[in-house]
């Protein structure tokens, strides 16, 4: 127990000396499984996530731009690429071989990233980094993903909805036009991203499975791989039932 208590020390003060990996905002609880770590698309998400965030239990790691695709990388390219670097030391598993779930540092890893066709590329190019190298925290049930509103409707009240679909209905219901459109979780304000995706108890997240390893590893390939053909191919026949989150 003792040494159990000097780890779980060692790994929240780790940084103490070197600096924080990246722009990382770390927690203050030693405990991981009461954390969580946010990766934030985008530093301006990445600022209102740290003025919205539970400060003792969530810590967020910003990231600048779209990571490197690891599947058409080397995986020497792929470490020495300064995001997936500081992505490697914050979450503190290490990775292939060396992996140890016991220095897991969080016990949910979140991703956030707009709802846009960029948010979803980024969001692929993540958990095709996990995939690749660090499939037991999938496998375990660590790896998240948030699902932020796209819309907010205004009646007496906020309501915050996630589908065209949705909107028609709660349009309908509440027989009114006062819609705001979110571009980006940079445009949401602090307050409107804790209750739409940091708040345990409002929030939205998808917890991500791999069911069938090999099928997969297969969409991965074929939707981050060097293969044009075969992926577009693979999209056309999959649009419909394909759940790119897997």
């Amino acid at each position: 127990a003792a040494k159990k208590a000097k780890d779980l020390v060692r790994r929240k003060n780790e940084f103490s000396l070197g600096g924080l990996p990246g722009k990382l905002a770390d927690c203050s609880s030693k405990k991981n499984e009461d954390t969580e770590l946010y990766i934030v698309e985008g530093e301006s998400a990445g600022g209102s996530a740290k003025m919205a965030r539970n400060k003792e239990k969530q810590a967020i790691l910003p990231l600048r731009g779209k990571i490197l695709n690891v599947e058409k990388s080397s995986p020497v390219k792929s470490l020495s690429s300064e995001e997936i670097a500081n992505m490697i030391t914050v979450i503190g598993t290490g990775i292939g071989e060396q992996f140890n779930n016991e220095k897991l540092r969080y016990n949910k890893i979140i991703i956030m990233s707009d709802a846009d066709v960029d948010g979803e590329h980024i969001k692929t190019l993540l958990l095709t980094f996990f995939f690749r190298f660090m499939p037991k925290l999938i496998e375990d049930g660590h790896i998240y993903v948030a699902l932020p509103p796209l819309y907010r409707v205004r009646k007496s009240k906020d309501y915050y909805v996630y589908s065209d679909e949705e909107l028609k209905k709660i349009l309908e219901k509440l027989n009114t036009t006062n819609v705001t459109r979110f571009k980006g979780l940079g445009e949401m304000s602090a307050n409107q991203l804790w209750e739409t995706t940091m708040n345990p108890k409002s929030r939205k997240i998808k917890k991500i499975f791999i069911d069938d390893a090999i099928e997969a590893d297969k969409t991965f390939s074929m939707l981050m791989g060097d293969d044009v053909l075969a992926r577009r191919q693979f999209i056309s026949e999959k649009a419909k039932e394909a759940n790119l989150d897997i």
